[in-house]
């Protein structure tokens, strides 16, 4: 399978040359061998040439809002839109939010405030490329949020500060997740540092460092992404 992975976003330049960037980080979640990868930097105008160049897409993260003003994100909201139907697609934080902007959905700043540090989602609905877990722990990273569902869309993971935190359509074959299944913890930790003061208090940085001391839950995730997309592309 040919696993396009659109990069709308990259880590802070010093943790880049540490950790990669952010489609090295899903090539080790899933497995170097596991897919042959394309990488379109949508961020700086690349976008595939049509939905079926690659089997399935996934959206990465990036630091910007769905409703900021740039000149690349109505471009990829339209390439999802014309992708629909034609290759499974999978969104993660900032692809998850563009995700439901897309296919009518809202997001906007939350005012609760920063999801940081390890995060708990109860998982609403089991589908049939899951586990048995009730649960998933993962890394956060947001400020912004899905409020309005998308239509056709199903909440199969979430939380109560993160009610939209995973959704599946029902209308094609996509699955996104607000959360991060490529974060190493080291990769967490060193943002969250790098973010202390402009972005986080003291406390809150330190609650955040704090919380993965506990076990994650990439492991489970990046095998779910896995039988996504094994089942998607038997269909």
């Amino acid at each position: 399978m040919k696993l396009g992975i659109l990069e709308t976003g990259r880590p802070p330049e010093p943790l880049a040359e540490t950790f990669g960037d952010y489609p090295a980080m899903f090539r080790a979640l899933l497995g170097e061998a596991a897919y042959d990868y394309a990488t379109f930097d949508v961020a700086a105008g690349e976008l595939p040439t049509h939905p079926q160049a690659c089997d399935a897409w996934l959206v990465t993260g990036a630091s910007a809002g769905v409703y900021d003003p740039l000149p690349w994100i109505a471009p990829l909201k339209a390439f999802l839109v014309e992708a629909k139907g034609k290759a499974p697609l999978i969104g993660v934080c900032f692809g998850h939010q563009v995700m439901a902007e897309a296919f009518g959905g809202r997001v906007e700043k939350s005012a609760k405030g920063w999801g940081v540090g390890l995060q708990t989602y109860e998982v609403r609905q089991r589908e049939p490329w899951m586990d048995d877990s009730d649960r998933l722990a993962l890394p956060g990273s947001h400020q912004d949020q899905v409020v309005e569902q998308p239509p056709n869309t199903e909440v199969i993971a979430a939380s109560a500060f993160t009610p939209f935190g995973m959704l599946a359509w029902r209308d094609q074959p996509a699955i996104s997740l607000q959360l991060h299944p490529e974060f190493r913890p080291a990769y967490a930790r060193a943002l969250i540092e790098a973010r202390r003061g402009p972005r986080y208090t003291d406390a809150q940085a330190d609650a955040a460092i704090a919380s993965y001391a506990a076990p994650d839950d990439r492991a489970r995730a990046g095998a779910w992404i896995r039988r996504f997309l094994e089942q998607a592309s038997a269909r």
